[in-house]
């Protein structure tokens, strides 16, 4: 059984969310927590939010123990490109994607 969590439409590029996924990758949900609590990156701030919501919803809607919990699977995708313009030298634009997230976690319980 696996409870899931999702964020759509989260404003930082996907390459940097990646980075700190792998690092929680397999993790039970307490250590997956400490390590989120203690990385100095941007995209801790909103897989935090995620995690702590994906165990709630495995032990509201599961009855899962909390304990036994891990992540069993996370990943991200790349969201719709905001696109704009920077003012350059000489009268041209150069084109400035502002990228976006969807990011999806899962908890397991162990056996």
């Amino acid at each position: 059984m696996e409870a899931t969590a999702k964020v759509m439409h989260v404003r930082i590029s996907p390459r940097k969310v990646k980075i700190v996924l792998d690092l929680i990758r397999n993790k039970p949900a307490g250590e997956a927590m400490a390590i989120l609590r203690h990385t100095p990156k941007a995209a801790s701030e909103h897989l935090i939010k995620l995690l702590t919501s994906a165990v709630a919803n495995a032990e509201n809607n599961f009855s899962m123990d909390h304990e036994k919990l891990y992540v069993s699977s996370c990943m991200v995708t790349p969201g719709p490109t905001l696109k704009r313009m920077m003012p350059r030298a000489q009268g041209r634009g150069d084109r400035i994607l502002k990228r976006t997230s969807h990011i999806t976690l899962t908890v397991s319980e162990k056996e």
